[in-house]
């Protein structure tokens, strides 16, 4: 765990081990959370006597309020104190939890898992913005991989959790232990986290400073139109999904006006121009993008293209979470010691690598391959995802900490959700059908071939992007800071 020789580099905090396990608990929860409803979809179903699709609002209302939330309640916590607003908002996750275990209807089911994605909203929106306030600078990295490491393992302990709870207990045990856990990280935050800090004793909740509800109306209703365009028609892109798609482009155009308007904005335009932030952000989207073609393609790749068995191939899949697990504090001491920069290149050249080695080797040597292909993979992910968020929050001014957390989240769901639709397109494209039980396993090879080419693609222009980004930043002031924004930070 993460020391700190100094106690006054972090102000007011009593114990920065501890404040770290609190942010580590928030991490893990709205990841476990994310993934533990899949499992229980099919019981659902036979609960509530709901076809699939309608049970489907289980996850997609939790992505949802996330997706659509994130942002705003990052400037919430800037506003008016993180702290408050973390410990509010897993108090609020804890209830939702609680309310969704007791749900009688799937209605019910719904808006309580509706309202739990607003609390883990939060939770993912501050836990990043609280480690300047909790570490060094200089540990950011370990700190940055240390949740990476939670989330890995919150997505990779979902499924086979719910599933013995489900067995044993029901339905209802899954969210009762959300609800434990979320109370345990409620009183650890109360407990560990700093009184003070920049936003609570003279920071964003100055005189002109306010909260803009009309732009986080206009965000969260384009992020929704968005989601729900990338997320309805089971793969299939039909009229709907170009009316919504239509309106998250219209209402994109008037979030952008209004926020010109307004004297305190949601997001502050000049944002986009920041040299580290705009090209982390767009990175950030093609990253997760690629790595959600893992998780489309890969169960289909080896269920039908190897004829794996459903143990088998969810054993295989296991790889990559137990692997991003294990490496991500790793990563994130290698950060420490060598570099945001050179990392952010280092872990985007591994993940051109796996994908090109997931274009090819499983062709070669089977379930061998691809596992080897994953295991270069997924460190390439962690190290990029520990080296992108230091390097954007290690200098962020801090009166702007949440918002730009929230944004730095926001980038990668919307990656997560535009792989899901795109990258599910371009394979079944490649297959020559969306019907994959009826595909030959030579037809999904070669759709996992060319899924994984595009995504190398992807993936070297994220490295374009981040050497030309790294090639205009601005010289460092005098106290070796680096100039931001058209300000020194």
């Amino acid at each position: 765990m993460i020391d700190i020789a100094d106690p006054r580099a972090v102000p007011r905090s009593r114990s920065t081990t501890g404040a770290l396990a609190s942010l580590s608990l928030a991490m893990l929860l709205s990841s476990l959370s994310t993934s533990v409803a899949n499992v229980a979809l099919p019981t659902l179903s036979t609960a509530f006597a709901a076809s699939f699709p309608a049970v489907q609002w289980v996850v997609l209302a939790y992505l949802l309020a996330v997706t659509a939330l994130i942002v705003s309640v990052g400037r919430l916590g800037d506003l008016v104190g993180r702290r408050l607003l973390l410990i509010s908002g897993l108090g609020l996750f804890s209830a939702a939890s609680l309310a969704a275990a007791l749900a009688p209807t799937l209605p019910l089911l719904i808006a309580a898992r509706a309202v739990q994605g607003l609390g883990a909203a939060v939770m993912m929106a501050l836990t990043i913005a609280f480690v300047g306030e909790t570490v060094p600078k200089e540990r950011t990295g370990s700190a940055m991989g240390l949740l990476g490491t939670m989330s890995a393992i919150g997505t990779a302990l979902g499924p086979s959790l719910g599933g013995v709870l489900i067995a044993s207990v029901g339905w209802r045990a899954i969210f009762l232990v959300s609800a434990a856990l979320g109370v345990a990280a409620m009183l650890a935050a109360q407990r560990f986290l700093p009184m003070g800090g920049v936003t609570e004793d003279r920071g964003a909740r100055g005189e002109g400073a306010r909260f803009d509800t009309v732009g986080t109306i206009l965000l969260a209703l384009t992020l929704a139109a968005y989601a729900l365009a990338m997320t309805t028609g089971r793969g299939h892109f039909g009229g709907l999904n170009v009316a919504l798609l239509a309106a998250a482009v219209l209402g994109a155009g008037l979030f952008l006006y209004a926020e010109g308007k307004v004297a305190s904005p949601l997001v502050k335009l000049a944002l986009f121009r920041d040299p580290v932030l705009a090209p982390s952000l767009a990175m950030n989207v093609l990253v997760s993008t690629v790595m959600m073609a893992t998780l489309v393609v890969g169960p289909f790749f080896l269920s039908r293209g190897l004829g794996l068995s459903e143990a088998l191939t969810g054993a295989v899949l296991s790889i990559g979470p137990v692997v991003s697990a294990l490496c991500g504090v790793v990563a994130g001491r290698v950060v420490d010691r060598l570099g945001a920069s050179a990392m952010v290149v280092a872990g985007l050249a591994l993940m051109a690598a796996g994908c090109v080695a997931l274009a090819v080797l499983p062709g070669l040597f089977g379930v061998a391959g691809y596992a080897a292909a994953i295991v270069v993979l997924t460190p390439g992910y962690q190290l990029f995802q520990a080296a992108n968020n230091t390097a954007v929050m290690a200098d962020v001014d801090g009166n702007e900490r949440g918002v730009v957390s929230g944004m730095l989240s926001l980038s990668r769901n919307l990656g997560l959700v535009t792989g899901t639709a795109a990258m599910g397109a371009l394979f079944a494209f490649a297959v020559g059908t969306r019907d994959m039980a009826v595909a030959a396993p030579e037809a999904v090879a070669g759709g996992m071939r060319v899924t994984f080419t595009v995504a190398a693609g992807l993936v070297v222009v994220a490295v374009v992007i981040a050497v030309a980004g790294a090639r205009n930043l601005p010289p460092r002031g005098g106290d070796g800071r680096q100039a931001r924004g058209g300000r020194l930070t």
